[in-house]
């Protein structure tokens, strides 16, 4: 058997995946290959490196929102009047991978890791097995316009969550015979709007690969065992607001735990996105 985890994107609910991998952990559930798109991408680099989960749990109670989206005023009137194609630099995120990732490429990481992003010229997924695993990990967690797009072997990349939010097909295609989706689910007791704008974007882009993945699950027809670890609800918080890391890692775990112990019952999907 080839087990292979699937983790999503979601910004700050990436916390979420570090609480279910902790609990398949202690369950001696481990991955003999990861698929990762935008911060599942982060998580599953981290994994792939040989962490545990309680090493990751470790590292994001220590994340600030600054290390991901640090306020940059000038840079963002220069984005607002035409003069840059991106409100947010990345090189907190570069440094703080940097200081994280124990392997320099790709192909170098314990467990195979495959990186999604999207070809920012034609919409073509573009999956990355080799090559510096710091610019793969940042193509794939660059949403448009928020962050610039990366230039890897002469094609941009953008953040792959944009054409494939849970790579299951690419996990069965690397020969998974029993993938776990560790998805982040989305912010789905929101009772007023995102306040920000890059909060708003990446609320609505939640929305739309939500929305996606659910339709995708119901007309799945999929030949391996997928097993689709419940994400918490209800989850008010945004995917910009990483002060409630720890109690999403808590709340992720717990449930997790009780999913597993009631023998992995047909998960139901998530909430229907809604819009506020």
């Amino acid at each position: 058997m080839t087990t292979a985890f699937v983790l999503s994107g979601g910004a700050s609910l990436g916390a979420i995946q570090v609480g279910m991998a902790m609990a398949l952990e202690t369950q001696g559930i481990r991955p003999d290959l990861i698929v990762g798109t935008s911060v599942g991408a982060i998580n599953g680099a981290w994994l792939a490196g040989g962490r545990s989960a309680v090493d990751l749990a470790n590292i994001w109670r220590l994340l600030e929102r600054k290390d991901f989206f640090p306020a940059r005023p000038l840079l963002g009137f220069r984005a607002f009047v035409g003069r840059s194609n991106h409100f947010v630099p990345a090189t907190g995120l570069r440094e703080m991978l940097g200081t994280n990732v124990p392997f320099a490429r790709l192909e170098d990481s314990k467990i195979p890791l495959t990186v999604v992003a999207t070809d920012a010229l034609n919409g073509e997924e573009v999956l990355l097995t080799s090559g510096d695993a710091i610019d793969a990990i940042v193509a794939s967690a660059s949403l448009p316009a928020i962050y610039p797009p990366v230039e890897i072997d002469g094609r941009l990349l953008v953040d792959g969550a944009i054409i494939n939010n849970t790579p299951i097909t690419a996990a069965i295609e690397a020969g998974a015979t029993d993938v776990w989706v560790l998805s982040t689910g989305y912010s789905c007791d929101l009772v007023t709007a995102p306040e920000t704008a890059i909060a708003a974007a990446l609320h609505a882009v939640s929305l739309m690969v939500q929305r996606r993945f659910v339709l995708e699950m119901e007309a799945s027809t999929y030949t391996v065992p997928i097993r689709l670890i419940p994400p918490p609800c209800p989850v008010d918080v945004s995917p910009i607001d990483f002060s409630q890391s720890a109690e999403l890692i808590e709340r992720a775990a717990e449930g997790t735990r009780h999913w597993l112990d009631a023998g992995q019952p047909h998960a139901q999907m998530v909430p229907q996105p809604r819009l506020l």
